[in-house]
């Protein structure tokens, strides 16, 4: 069972006790608070807070939270939470995100369940946001003498929640105290509870000292030492001087306010001399003077004019005066406390079972001090009026069961208790069973009404009519049955009902636990009749119903009347159609009278009822009370109750706690007139004590009001004490009881003397002293407690009562003190004392160690004793002390009642021995642990130690510094010494007699130190968009603390919360000069927060202060936003815009350029205009009519312009046309003339019509004719033979353009030849259609020809000439660019026209030539073709990294040069371009190869890269060149020079400063690997260095081992020398010659074998199995081969160390490599060796097959061995053959080639293990088999790539062995595709060639370091990461095309490899000689057991197949 059940559990069976609850009663409980929410709730801002809310009950109540108008609180997202558990939770939050309504609120939380509501007290939520302040003290200025009070200041905003912690003085000589809050008085600094500090007697040396104070914030825990330092000043008295009151300052109180429990001050501060003297008084009511002095005691202290109160209680409470004189005069102030109680309340009964109809009343004890209000609540809800402290339900019903609370109230607090109320018995309210209907009847019948009802008990039913009760008559009758105990049935018959019978009945079952009632109209038709109603009396104020008794049906209408007006005649009133009227808030002025009742029915029949409606006023009391004044007992006591409204008459009744008055009990009641009446009480008694209520009554109701009256009773005796006597170690009780009201405070004291005087509180305690009501009880009592004591009653009435006795005890000899020792100085004398308390005679002996001393025997001792009144004192002196006097002296006391005694030890002391065994136990830098040997002490304590040091170089008279060590240490720490730094210590001891001599001194040199300040002038510059430059200077020398090695520069955004980013700087020798930095790579104007920190061996120090810097101002990658354009007029265009967004301004915006032109022209930059402006909006003028325009806009800063925005589009408006271009008028016949005009050159708009105009030379009468805008000519006719002029005009819609030139002409009979087109220049675009027009006039009609370019027109099927004289042209070529001309001619003349057509195309490419280059751009220069006819608007420059994707950009048209930007650094790009024009993009350029310059990095010198020290090494990385490519990264391995494993330090080390590698063993050596990394490549840096000593020496270098060859032959080279070379070289040979001879032997043998070919065939294949190491059929388990896993690193593992490799064979005959099964755990496959031999192919030629060299392949990766590549994914080629798709696995293993060749034969699919897509390696010294025929060419071998040398040659045959397009080593592995024949493909069944493609890991991880040893001849191929080799080395080149025509290997490109989970043999489905599908094909699951049984090679298939080892790494 969890925690919870188990809680609830708890909870109930205390509810259970509680309340009662028993397993058969209701278990059900309301709800009650376990945890209720304080009244006010403060926190901070930074912090949050969370007001917990829980309640009990059952069912388990429901917790909201509501605000205090009573509206539930809801989630407030990051500001306010309510969570399921009841929680309200306010978390942290920002200063700006402040809400009051949230923050500064008042909650509530409620509790409810189905019994009933609770709710919590007001809980006062203020959130306090976190503000700075400042806290100070300030001058204080008193006279010498006075005191003083030091005031700690602070801003009010914060003041009530800061509490002054402490107090810090401070001298000149730094001498420091801290001065806490203290109950000791009687010191001369103490802090009061109000938190000043109080100071005494001021003389002139306080006048030295400052004065902090410290403060404490309450809600954060903040705590802050005062800004400033204040201090006394202090003056000398020149005079006397009267008593100031310091009344204006902060420190006088006149009102303090205190909690009960808590200590408080009232101050009087004043300045006077003399000095003054203050008294303390009190006021007391009653008291004769009014004043008492305040009774000084433990609890009540004075200090100087200060009265300090602790542990306040409410008698406290009250006003009090200060009044302080000298000599000159006098002063006084009134001070008023106030102590507050908290509030509580407690309820009684908390729960209570009440019965249907009986009285429950609930009693509120409310508690604490003040209380302002009392209210009740129920179910969450106030009860109105309920406001007394007893709540009284006169008659319980079944809605006053639930849950009600007490509310007390003050103005700062608030509490409740929770009380229930239960209804008892097992009652049911009535409830009907069965009703009757509402009908509609005809009169005559009888009528009959049935009601049943249940309840307990069982109801009883009546009838009612109209609101009037129904009793038996003639005709009606009641009849009720009980059919059962739980139900009655009553029926209402009515005999021959009548009109009049109808009405609303009503059926009423009713019992004493509740009504039920049901209601329905029965009509019986007839003429309306409305019944007489009876006078109505209502209350004021109250709700009137008034229903109107009619009869008849139907009935249309039911209305009211008053005064003759109908009803409602105000919103108070409100008619129901069912007649009822309804009054609301009834008063007597408007709504007394009558009011009647009319009913309508149709026939036009109506009936009126009249009803008087009389309002009564029930009476008001005034309130009222007994006075503000107490009463005391003996005095009058009186009040009087009003009834300020009512009807009259009126009586009035007085009742005392509940009881009437009379006169017997001394009170009077006097009637004042009707409407009041005195109540006297004459005299007062205690008895008279109590609650008083004056009840007012008359017919409308009744009302009353009580008053409390306390009668105030001095204190008297019952029990006075009187003197005791007890004998010892009884019990003492002593009785003191008192009487009074308020009820008295007995409190007991006792004399501090033998003397009455002086008393003092008694300490009491729950053993021995102890008072309970008045009683003092002593247990066991001693002599000790006899005295005098005062036992005090007192209630604040009068003086109070006090008694003093004397308390006596008889008892036996007493020493107070049992034991003491005493110490004196060796030869000084001494005086031991014993004073024996008790009843005399006493008589005393001493002794000396148990033995009695006689002084007789030694003249040195001398004993004498002194009759005292409370015993005797004896004396034991003792001359000239000698060691052996330290003993244990014992003095007897003895008298009549017994025997007591005491010992003293006495001890004779001298200076300690001088200490010895000094050592250091520990140091650092600035702190020294010594420990010693403690010396004898000379029987005193050492009381402490003196540590004494000083520099070496310093006198121990002048230069010492000494530490301070307590007596009882014997370790001690020295510190703020300095670091590396060295000292001279020594120790003394003391003890109270003296110094010992100084130990041995010790030298001791200090540790070395972080830097303890930070780096100087720390400045920071912004160099560009994207570096800044730091600079700064060394710490100060004191704090180096040591050898500065470096800073770290720490940069971050300005904004950001997040870490510093740091780089390393090395420190710099020279100190004139700065350090400085350039951080790179930034943001643009971007604020960043630089610092500084320098570091030394130890660490680093500490950083500088934040320097805050932009990075300058880059151009705003962002447009203007919301950019618009407006059309303003024909020649104006509106543009306006909003800035770009702020994070992308990257700098201040300075203005914005409108970038415009029309829109045909957007792609001609010189066409472009631009205006500058700083505003959002401008309007661009000057503008082209109607014309379409292309607007964009763009901001600039300080760096430059920012981006451009989307062009936008906007035309002008319309305008007048200019004049038409050129007019011809042409006769056409005698009688009409054609005018005929070009368009305008400008339109300015649509043209809608043209306008001929025509008119006589003689005439000035004009005609005009409007012409359609596509017509362009017009024919005038009905001429005469006179002269006419014409002229067009143009019009648009906005009107008529000018008129054009004037022609004129006169008709003629002659028609002449004439043109009437005109020569124009047409533009066409490539491959559109053109018609040149050329209409012609005359007669007889004019032959026309049309020349095309000089030559005469021939037609075609592109030229065509049309019936109106124009030349069509077809799909219009580049060619047909030209001249054309047409011409005409009659015989009365000729005419001519020309044309000029141009053809726009799409641009030629241009020309591109390269300028420059740099390590990461290149310049280009482009040069268009002059014979262009288009405009060009834009270049396209595409480029590529050699293996990347092509990538463009667009440039514009007169960019004629441009750099590439952004490239890699030594990498080649291949570029071409094109241009762009209207019609499209040209065909690109030819394609230019280049590159990029830079080149790998370059290792330095071991002298200046390495610093080694005795554990670390330093590694100097700005000593390697880049080669002009900037560093990447840094790869960081080390080892011990005796091991084979590396140790990875780091694979993304940041180039720049230093590095440390550490953790190394002093004094060894180390092998440290450093690859450098670049785009261009990279580096591998390989050294040897050893570490130095402890001592910071350097080790010997290692002995170098004789070779014993190179002494016996001295002439054999030195390589020859080598055992590790020579002996594996013989053993190769002679290997190589014995498989040589085996394999000759057995071909021989096959060669006679009956199975002929087919024999040789199987062997061939079983060699090639063997020498290419698979699996073979022969293939016995010999060893197993072996596998190093990687080391536990973090990261991937870097291939080309010395691990992942497949171990050598290592034993037995030399044999190849073998395969490991990934599936079959520990199992490696291995295959033996055969000879080679020389094989007979199918096809009639040779192949050699030879065993390779295997030695020394420990550590490399098995040649044809398949590895994954970690961190590699691999591709399957989607465009491979289906065929060769069959048993792919789209995740496949890298293989690597065995070392022998494959050149001779053609491979095949029918292999074991195929590597889909591998990249092979050749090898050094491996053959090629060729054909016999052709002399053997060698041929690259296969090795391990990452132990590959540096070539930097590509392999650029298409067709070479291995099929791959290389590349070289410096150049990025993007793609590794090969470009071979289709033989090649089908023969390995990879995938196409060219496919595969590498995916490089991304930085930081590195790639692959390559390993070292190899020959430089040694040709290799590409491997994963090819940029690590460098490109000055070429392989040789590879076997011709003629001699690899059939060869093939394994064709592919690198693909990404599978992830070791992956992994999985590849099984296929074999091809060539092996059919899919036949009967030898084996399934994949049939493949896959057999490789796992090891017999995969008895189904090898006849055919040349290179074979493969797989080994999954």
């Amino acid at each position: 069972m969890d925690v919870h059940k188990w809680i609830k559990l708890v909870i109930f069976g205390i509810l259970s006790c509680k309340f009662g609850i028993t397993s058969g009663d209701d278990i059900t409980s309301g709800p009650v608070f376990l945890t209720e929410p304080r009244n006010r709730i403060d926190f901070s801002n930074t912090t949050g807070t969370v007001i917990e809310c829980a309640a009990t009950g059952n069912p388990q109540p429901e917790i909201i939270w509501v605000l205090q108008d009573g509206t539930k609180v809801s989630d407030v997202p990051g500001l306010r939470q309510v969570q399921s558990s009841g929680s309200l939770v306010f978390p942290p939050f920002r200063a700006e995100d402040y809400r009051q309504e949230v923050h500064a609120q008042t909650y509530r939380c409620k509790g409810t369940n189905a019994v009933g509501t609770i709710v919590s007290r007001d809980v006062q939520v203020r959130a306090v946001v976190s503000q700075d302040y400042d806290v100070d003290v300030n001058k204080e200025y008193v006279i010498r003498g006075n005191s003083a009070i030091v005031k700690c200041l602070y801003p009010s905003f914060v003041a009530e929640f800061l509490v002054v912690d402490s107090w810090i003085s401070e001298t000149e000589t730094e001498f420091r105290e801290v001065y806490l809050a203290s109950t000791n008085h009687d010191s001369k600094y103490l802090v009061l509870p109000s938190g000043e500090l109080h100071i005494r007697d001021v003389t002139p040396e306080d006048g030295f000292k400052t004065f902090r104070c410290r403060t404490k914030h309450r809600l954060t825990g903040e705590t802050k030492l005062s800004a400033t330092a204040g201090r006394l000043v202090i003056t000398e008295p020149v005079s006397k001087t009267a008593p100031k009151l310091q009344i204006g300052s902060n420190i006088a109180n006149f009102v303090v306010k205190v909690v009960l429990g808590n200590s408080t001050d009232l101050m009087c501060p004043s300045q006077a001399f003399p000095v003054p003297a203050v008294r303390w008084y009190k006021f007391i009511d009653g008291q004769v003077g009014g004043k008492l002095p305040v009774k000084l005691d433990d609890r009540v202290k004075q200090v100087s004019g200060t009265l300090i109160i602790r542990d306040a209680k409410v008698g406290d409470s009250g006003k009090y005066l200060c009044v302080v004189n000298n000599s000159v005069g006098g002063e006084s102030v009134e001070t008023i406390l106030t102590v507050t109680a908290p509030l509580s309340a407690s309820v009684e009964p908390a729960s209570q079972t009440a019965e249907y109809g009986r009285p429950a009343v609930f009693t509120c004890n409310p508690e604490g001090n003040p209380i302002k209000s009392l209210s009740w609540y129920k179910d969450g809800k106030a009860l109105p009026g309920a406001n007394e402290s007893v709540l009284k339900i006169e008659s319980v019903k079944k809605d006053d069961k639930g849950m009600y609370q007490c509310f007390v109230r003050n103005d700062h607090e608030s509490a409740q208790f929770t009380a229930e109320l239960k209804l008892g018995g097992k009652f049911d309210p009535p409830q009907l069973l069965s009703t009757f209907p509402e009908r509609t009847i005809q009169p005559g019948p009888t009528v009959s009404l049935k009601c049943s009802a249940s309840g307990n008990p069982l109801p009883e039913i009546t009838w009612e009519i109209d609101g009037k009760r129904i009793t038996n008559t003639d005709r009606y009758q009641i009849n009720q049955l009980t059919p059962s105990a739980s139900e009655v049935v009553s029926f209402l018959n009515i005999s021959s009902i009548t009109t009049n019978d109808g009405g609303l009945y009503v059926c009423k079952a009713s019992s004493k636990v509740g009504v039920s009632e049901h209601s329905a109209r029965q009509n019986v038709y007839g003429m309306p009749f409305v019944k007489s109603m009876e006078k109505m009396s209502i209350v004021a104020g109250e709700t009137m119903y008034i229903n109107c008794p009619y009869a008849g049906h139907p009935i249309d209408s039911i209305s009211w009347e008053r005064g003759g007006r109908i009803l409602p005649i105000n919103k108070r009133q409100q008619i129901y159609p069912n007649g009822t009227l309804v009054v609301e808030g009834v008063q007597r002025n408007a709504d007394q009278g009558s009011y009647t009742c009319v009913v309508k029915s149709s026939p036009g029949y109506s009936a009126k009822g009249t009803v008087e409606v009389q309002v009564m006023v029930p009476p008001k009391l005034s309130s009222f009370d007994f006075g503000d004044d107490q009463i005391f007992a003996g005095s009058v006591a009186q009040t009087t109750c009003v009834v300020t409204e009512g009807e009259s008459p009126i009586e009035f009744q007085w009742s005392f706690t509940g009881s009437s008055v009379s006169n017997k009990m001394g009170i009077s009641v006097i009637k004042a007139g009707p409407r009041a009446s005195l109540l006297i009480i004459d005299p007062v008694s205690p008895g008279h004590s109590g609650e008083y209520a004056c009840t007012a009554r008359n017919r409308a109701g009744t009302t009353s009001h009580t008053a409390l009256l306390h009668v105030h009773v001095p204190p008297r005796w019952i029990i006075e004490p009187t003197d005791k006597a007890f004998a010892q170690g009884s019990e003492a009780k002593i009785e003191c009881k008192a009487d009074g009201f308020p009820k008295p405070t007995l409190s007991w004291k006792r004399a501090t003397g033998s003397t009455p005087g002086d008393y003092r509180d008694i300490k009491t305690n729950s053993g021995t002293v102890r008072v309970e009501d008045g009683t003092l009880t002593m247990s066991n009592i001693q002599k000790s407690s006899e005295g005098y004591y005062l036992c005090e009653a007192s209630n604040g009435i009068g003086a109070g009562l006090s008694a003093v006795i004397y308390v006596s005890v008889q008892a036996p000899p007493h020493f107070e003190i049992k034991f003491r020792n005493q110490t004196a100085r060796r030869n000084e004398p001494v005086v031991l004392q014993c004073e024996a308390k008790g009843e005399k005679p006493i008589g005393i002996l001493w002794n000396m160690n148990n033995k009695r001393l006689e002084p007789k025997s030694d003249n040195r001792y001398t004993i004498r004793e002194e009759i005292l009144q409370s015993g005797v004192m004896s004396d034991l002196s003792i001359r000239k002390l000698d060691r052996s006097d330290s003993a244990l002296y014992t003095c007897v006391a003895t008298n009549a009642f017994g025997s007591d005694d005491t010992s003293i030890n006495l001890i004779v002391q001298e200076v300690p021995e001088t200490p010895s065994g000094l050592k250091v136990l520990d140091k650092s830098g600035r702190v020294v642990q010594l420990q010693w040997t403690a010396p004898y002490d000379g029987n005193a304590p050492i009381t402490r130690y003196l540590i004494e040091y000083k520099l070496i170089k310093g006198d121990w008279n002048n230069d010492i510094e000494r530490v301070l060590v307590p007596g009882s240490a014997t370790v001690a720490g020295v510190y703020n010494l300095r670091p590396s730094t060295n000292y001279h210590f020594r120790l003394i001891a003391e003890n109270e007699v003296g110094a010992s001599e100084p130990s041995s001194t010790v030298t001791i040199v200090t540790a070395e130190e972080v830097p303890s300040g930070p780096p100087r002038g720390v400045k920071v510059e912004a160099l560009d968009q994207s570096t800044l430059k730091v600079m700064w200077k060394p710490p100060s020398r004191e704090h180096w603390n040591g050898d500065i090695l470096g800073y770290y520069v720490g940069y971050k955004l300005g904004s950001s919360d997040k870490p510093f980013l740091f780089e390393t700087v090395e420190f710099n020798r020279d100190h004139s000069k700065e350090h400085s930095l350039q951080i790179n790579n930034l943001k643009t104007y971007t604020e960043y927060s630089v610092v500084v920190q320098a570091f030394n061996k130890v660490g680093a120090g500490p950083m500088s202060e934040e320097v805050i810097q932009f990075t300058g101002e880059g151009t705003p990658d962002q447009p203007p936003q919301d950019f618009t354009c407006a059309t303003l007029t024909s020649t104006t265009i509106g543009v306006s815009w909003s800035s770009p967004p702020l994070a992308n301004a990257n700098g201040v915006i300075k203005g914005y350029k409108v970038i415009y032109a029309p829109a045909k022209l957007w792609f001609d930059e010189a066409s472009k205009d631009t205006k500058i402006t700083s505003q959002s909006e401008t309007v661009l003028h000057g503008l082209k009519k109607y014309t379409n325009y292309s607007i964009t806009i763009l901001a600039y800063t300080g760096g430059g312009d920012g981006v451009k925005a989307t062009p936008m589009h906007c035309y002008t408006e319309q305008d007048v046309p200019d004049a038409p271009q050129s007019v011809k008028a042409l006769q056409m016949s005698p009688e009409s003339i054609l005018i005929s005009w070009l368009s305008p050159e400008y339109p300015n708009g649509i043209i809608t019509q043209y306008t001929v105009y025509v008119q006589e030379a003689e005439r000035e009468e004009i005609r005009s004719h409007r012409v359609p805008s596509f017509q362009l000519s017009f024919e005038a006719s009905g001429l005469k033979e006179d002269r006419y002029n014409f002229w067009v005009t143009a019009s648009t819609v906005i009107g008529e353009g000018e008129q054009s030139k004037q022609v004129s002409i006169s008709p003629s009979s002659r028609v002449p030849a004439k043109i009437a087109s005109f020569d124009d220049k047409f533009t066409v675009n490539f491959k559109d259609d053109i018609k040149l027009p050329c209409q012609a006039v005359g007669i007889p009609v004019p032959e026309l020809q049309w020349r095309i370019k000089g030559s005469a027109f021939v037609p075609s099927d592109r030229h065509r000439l049309l019936p109106d004289g124009s030349l069509l042209i077809r799909e219009v070529s580049r060619d047909d660019a030209g001249e054309y001309s047409c011409s005409v001619e009659n015989p009365y003349g000729q005419d001519t026209i020309s044309h000029i057509l141009t053809v726009h195309a799409p641009p030629s490419p241009p020309a591109v030539s390269l300028t420059s280059s740099t390590t990461s751009s290149i310049s280009i220069k482009l040069k268009p073709k002059k014979e262009e006819t288009a405009p060009i608007y834009s270049y396209i420059v595409h480029y590529k990294p050699e293996f990347g994707e092509w990538e463009q950009i667009q440039i514009a048209n007169s960019q004629l040069e441009y750099t590439v930007e952004g490239l890699q650094c030594g990498q080649k790009y291949q570029l071409y371009a094109s241009a762009q024009n209207t019609i499209g993009t040209g065909e690109g350029s030819e394609i230019i190869h280049t590159r990029t310059k830079g080149s790998g990095p370059t290792k330095p010198e071991a002298s200046k890269f390495l610093e080694p020290s005795s554990n670390s090494v330093t590694l100097h990385l700005g000593t390697f060149s880049d080669g002009g490519c900037p560093m990447l990264y840094f790869v960081v391995e080390y080892k011990i020079r005796s091991s084979s494993d590396w140790t990875l330090v780091t694979n993304s080390l940041k180039p720049g400063g230093n590095f440390v590698v550490l953790d190394l063993a002093p004094g060894s050596w180390y092998n440290l690997k450093v690859t450098a990394h670049n785009n261009a490549g990279f580096a591998v840096a390989e050294y040897e260095f050893a570490t130095l000593t402890v001592t910071g020496a350097t080790i010997a270098p290692m002995i170098e081992k004789t070779n014993i060859l190179s002494a016996i032959f001295p002439h054999i080279p030195e390589w020859l020398q080598d055992l590790n070379l020579l002996v594996p070289t013989i053993a190769t040979l002679v290997v190589i010659l014995v498989g040589m001879v085996v394999v000759c032997v057995a071909l021989s043998r096959r060669g006679r074998d009956s199975s002929g070919q087919s024999r040789l065939r199987d062997d061939m294949v079983y060699s090639q199995s063997v020498n290419h190491s698979t699996l073979g059929k022969q293939n016995q388990l010999r060893d197993e081969l072996g596998y190093i896993p990687p080391p536990n690193r973090k990261l991937p593992p870097v291939p080309g160390n010395n691990y992942n490799t497949v171990d050598r064979i290592k034993r037995g005959t030399l044999r190849s490599h073998a395969t490991w099964n990934p599936r079959q755990k520990h199992m490696y496959e291995e295959l033996a060796l055969e000879k080679g031999t020389l094989r007979t192919l199918p096809d009639g030629s040779h192949l050699y097959a030879r065993a390779g060299d295997f030695a020394g392949m420990e550590d490399e990766i098995a040649p044809y061995a398949t590895f994954h590549l970690l961190g590699f994914r691999e591709e399957m080629d989607p465009g491979l053959p289906s065929g060769q798709m069959q048993g792919m696995n789209p995740q496949q293993f890298q293989t690597m080639p065995h070392s022998s060749g494959m050149n001779g034969g053609q491979m095949d699919s029918n292999f074991i293990h195929q590597r889909n897509a591998s990249q092979s390696m050749p090898r050094q010294q491996a053959h090629l088999a060729v054909a016999p025929q052709r002399p053997a060419d060698f041929g690259p071998q296969y090795d391990d790539p990452a132990n590959c040398e540096d070539p930097g040659y590509q392999y650029a045959q298409t067709q070479s062995q291995y099929g791959g397009q290389s590349v070289t080593y410096d150049q990025p592995s993007d793609a590794y595709g090969t470009r071979s024949n289709p033989s090649m493909r089908r023969s390995v069944g990879g995938p196409a060639a060219g496919t595969g493609r590498m995916i490089l890991p991304p930085y930081p991880e590195p790639p692959a370091p390559p390993t070292r040893g190899i020959s430089q001849q040694q040709p290799t191929n590409n491997y994963v990461n090819s940029s690590m080799y460098s490109s000055n080395q070429f392989p040789p080149p590879p076997p011709s095309t003629a001699d690899l025509s059939t060869s093939s290997n394994n064709d592919s490109g690198i693909t990404e490899g599978s992830e070791p989970d992956n992994d999985r043999d590849q099984l296929i489905n074999r091809g060539g000689l092996m059919k899919p599908g036949s009967r030898d094909a084996l399934t994949t699951e049939e493949m896959r057991k057999l490789i796992e049984k090891n017999e995969a090679s008895n189904h090898v298939g006849n055919g040349l197949t290179a074979m493969y080892d797989t080994v999954n790494v």
